[in-house]
């Protein structure tokens, strides 16, 4: 099996690029989403950590919002008991489509939390700081100092780009960005065909 996963800034468009591949795709953050949302063992550990900011179930964006800014060290203990829960299910995913000849895998915090291995093909979204910007602006619940903190656990770009195998630029053309994909993912089977 092939393990693609896409990587790169907030808002490149890691997810687009990921699903054009039209192979199985593990999308990390729909997961997020789930869990909040059906996950009562999640809000219960969450609730015992912050009892003053996690009140509700399903868990809504604004309680998590004030949890995140309220304190420094926060956003990391929110991490602690979403991450191994979202690693459940990217197992789960990997074995349902252990026959599958490719699949993808777009996780934010792969090459940071080590969930990436050896012979994983890293595809790099490359955007433009301006494009990504102002998309970012148009999300529904952008929040610049949550965006920040989520930047600082992130590795720096360039160094996402170097262990990179392939660069796919995204200018958030869909016809562009389908024969980018189509390309890189005729290099990829080549490959493939000629190491094995």
């Amino acid at each position: 099996m092939i393990r693609i996963c896409t990587v790169g800034d907030i808002g490149s468009g890691k997810s687009y690029v990921a699903k054009q591949f039209k192979y199985p795709v593990f999308v990390a953050d729909d997961e997020v989403i789930k869990i909040y949302r059906k996950s009562r063992k999640c809000f219960k550990k969450l609730k015992k950590i912050f009892p003053k900011y996690i009140i509700s179930f399903p868990i809504n964006k604004k309680e998590l919002s004030q949890t995140i800014m309220s304190g420094k060290n926060n956003i990391n203990k929110i991490i602690k008991i979403i991450h191994p829960e979202v690693r459940l299910r990217m197992n789960k995913f990997l074995k349902k489509n252990k026959k599958k000849k490719i699949i993808v895998l777009d996780i934010p915090l792969l090459l940071e939390g080590k969930i990436n291995n050896k012979k994983d093909v890293l595809i790099f979204v490359d955007a433009k700081k301006k494009e990504i910007n102002k998309r970012l602006k148009k999300r529904l619940n952008f929040n610049k100092k949550i965006f920040n903190k989520l930047k600082k656990l992130q590795l720096p770009l360039e160094l996402k780009k170097k262990k990179s195998s392939f660069i796919i630029k995204n200018n958030f053309k869909s016809f562009f960005v389908k024969k980018n994909v189509k390309n890189t993912l005729r290099k990829i089977l080549k490959n493939d065909r000629s190491s094995s």
